[in-house]
């Protein structure tokens, strides 16, 4: 299980998005007030911190990805699922990308804060690299299940 390179993809692909779910993916300013985007919302940097705007479903769509990811690990031996799950989980992904810009426009396009500037910083990102990397443990795992046919062939 461990041995494998696509274990070691979908452990980075969980890792980024639990780092996802702690940090910012954006910075918003309008006139003086800083605004963080993250995965649970809008919140205000001013201390306390206040959620203007929540984006729950972001963060639920974040945890479905981790706790599938975990879940494809631990189904090793039933490749064809995998692949399945794999390919689910890459939809995900891209509706989670999707979503985030979506809220991102949607925030720095509103009429209540007026001259709202977008600031994104680098792990927003994660995701798109998530997405490569599930995609490489599609392709290994699709190895493993040719080479594992091949084998009972031969017998």
């Amino acid at each position: 299980m461990i041995q494998r390179i696509q274990t070691v993809y979908l452990f980075i692909v969980a890792g980024l998005f639990i780092a996802l779910m702690f940090l910012p993916i954006a910075v918003l300013q309008s006139g003086e007030q800083l605004y963080s985007f993250d995965v649970s919302g809008l919140n205000t940097t001013a201390q306390p911190s206040e959620l203007v705007y929540p984006t729950w479903s972001l963060m639920a769509i974040a945890a479905i990805i981790i706790l599938l990811s975990f879940i494809i690990i631990f189904s090793y031996k039933k490749r064809i699922l995998q692949i399945r799950m794999c390919v689910f989980n890459t939809l995900l992904m891209v509706g989670f990308c999707v979503l985030a810009g979506f809220y991102a426009w949607r925030f720095s396009q509103s009429p209540d804060l007026p001259g709202m500037k977008l600031s994104i910083h680098f792990w927003a990102a994660f995701p798109m690299i998530a997405i490569i990397l599930n995609y490489l443990a599609i392709r290994n795992i699709g190895a493993d299940e040719a080479l594992v046919r091949s084998i009972e062939r031969l017998r």
